[in-house]
């Protein structure tokens, strides 16, 4: 039996409130449907470049885990979220500042 998700906005506030604990900057930029909406996260590395992260089913594993779906200049990152949402209003969109990448998504808990 599938384990039963948390509704996206609990998530995204539950997400929102461990990286401030970890000082760690974030915003949600774009707020999407709060029961099901799938979520981006992006990790501007405040040098013009940045990570973005979606999470994809993996069969093998029966799982969604994180991955990394783009890397580049943080323009670049902005268009294909931009192209994601055009296709997917009910997209949530979070941006993490973070030099060093720090992002938590592969901390547990988090999936």
């Amino acid at each position: 039996m599938p384990e039963p998700r948390l509704a996206t906005g609990i998530w995204v506030a539950a997400y929102l409130a461990r990286l401030g604990l970890a000082n760690i900057p974030a915003y949600v930029t774009a707020r999407g449907d709060d029961t099901a909406g799938a979520v981006l996260v992006k990790c501007a590395h405040l040098d013009g470049t940045a990570r973005l992260y979606g999470r994809e089913w993996d069969c093998d594993t029966d799982s969604r885990p994180w991955q990394v779906l783009a890397v580049g200049l943080e323009l670049e990152i902005d268009q294909a979220i931009a192209r994601q949402r055009g296709f997917d209003p009910d997209l949530w969109v979070i941006e993490i500042e973070s030099r060093d990448g720090r992002t938590l998504l592969d901390e547990p808990g988090l999936a």
